[in-house]
């Protein structure tokens, strides 16, 4: 398709490429079989960056997507650009190789192109979704173990590069001081009223790769307070897509493209798939970048709070938020 050549792909430090724009699968299946139809539908629009994980519930249903495309001849596995993600109860360094040959089994796929630490928090062996006295926090120890355990991956071929989700300057510096193999890219929250300048300049002064997520805002989700700012709903936003004639989640997309970011918008809807992907060709100006900038309220949605350990973390800690305000960056 035209599409498929119009995705602009970034090279990511370890020499394979990652098209800058794919389809997100969290939330994505309240109902069983949307997934299905969701990736068939966006591969079959030119999509080539299918982002999926573990914790989503639904590889199995990405997996029969991608199957059947393939088989169909709509597109050759070494076309597509897949992502899962090793969920916190897997964080043992001896759970990390089978929780990912699960994950490809689910997915029926030989290897992911991208293989992620979905967050820097750990649970409890086994326990998927923890309580609060299975939650065991973020220990910097233990996470430079589990970063082993994904760097012993590569040599085994199935996973053609590694990285980390969810990590902030702080965690990404305490992983670097034992890392062999510099994460790929740290896929994190992002967005018009989330814009991470600070963090987003440290990865590139690391040569590791941005990715937003909730490029959206996420409004498909669940626990989404009353008086929450609507992204989509902004004036600034629903102004300058009036003017290109496009949608303001098309103005949310495009400027993180033209970031530098590669971003990941979740859909099931056949139509809104097709709306999104056009994204890739609105072309802001400097100026509009700008306006669009400000709009920044440094609103993070996804605080993973209950990731947390009772009377111990806070957003504030969890995320490194002071720690992250004062660190230098090197010119």
């Amino acid at each position: 398709t035209d599409l498929d050549m119009a995705v602009s792909k970034v090279k990511l430090n370890c020499g394979i490429e990652m098209p800058t724009y794919g389809l997100g699968t969290w939330l994505a299946d309240p109902f069983p079989g949307l997934t299905v139809n969701a990736i068939e539908i966006a591969i079959r629009a030119g999509y080539r960056h299918i982002d999926c994980a573990f914790i989503y519930q639904n590889e199995d249903e990405v997996g029969e997507a991608l199957e059947k495309v393939i088989k169909e001849g709509v597109v050759k596995r070494e076309d597509l650009f897949i992502t899962t993600k090793l969920w916190g109860c897997y964080h043992e360094p001896e759970d990390v190789e089978t929780a990912c040959r699960n994950s490809l089994q689910r997915l029926k796929i030989e290897y992911v192109d991208l293989f992620l630490i979905h967050t820097p928090f750990g649970i409890k062996q086994g326990e998927l979704f923890p309580s609060p006295n299975t939650v065991l926090g973020y220990d910097a120890n233990k996470m430079s173990k589990t970063w082993e355990a994904m760097e012993a991956l590569i040599p085994t071929g199935l996973v053609k590069s590694i990285g980390v989700s969810n990590f902030t300057i702080t965690k990404t510096e305490n992983l670097l001081k034992t890392a062999k193999i510099i994460p790929a890219v740290n896929q994190v929250e992002s967005n018009i009223y989330f814009q991470q300048p600070k963090l987003r300049q440290y990865c590139k002064s690391k040569g590791i790769t941005f990715v937003s997520y909730s490029p959206l805002g996420s409004p498909g989700r669940l626990d989404k307070s009353d008086d929450e700012p609507v992204l989509l709903d902004d004036p600034v936003v629903k102004e300058i897509a009036d003017k290109y004639k496009v949608t303001s989640a098309q103005i949310c997309i495009a400027f993180l493209l033209h970031l530098g970011d590669v971003t990941i918008p979740k859909s099931t809807d056949e139509s809104r798939i097709l709306e999104n992907i056009k994204s890739i060709e609105v072309k802001l100006s400097a100026e509009e970048i700008d306006r669009l900038k400000t709009l920044d309220k440094n609103l993070r949605i996804n605080t993973y709070d209950w990731l947390f350990r009772p009377d111990m973390d806070t957003v504030t800690s969890a995320w490194d938020v002071k720690e992250d305000e004062t660190f230098v960056l090197s010119k």
